[in-house]
């Protein structure tokens, strides 16, 4: 398993067994989400914001 530090509030955050670059995480102190992008060494950074289209 592998550590990594949350950007948002430099909390320590486990990347569990099986994590993959692309997939999202929450940071389990402030809740941000966060995206895997590298396991070897771990890496994130935060998640894009999904925008909403409001159906346009």
């Amino acid at each position: 398993m592998s550590t990594v530090t949350c950007p948002e509030c430099e909390a320590e955050v486990n990347l569990t067994e099986g994590t993959e670059v692309g997939e999202i995480i929450v940071c389990s102190d402030c809740g941000v989400d966060l995206e895997v992008t590298s396991v070897d060494p771990a890496a994130v950074q935060l998640a894009p914001m999904e925008q909403e289209d409001w159906g346009e």
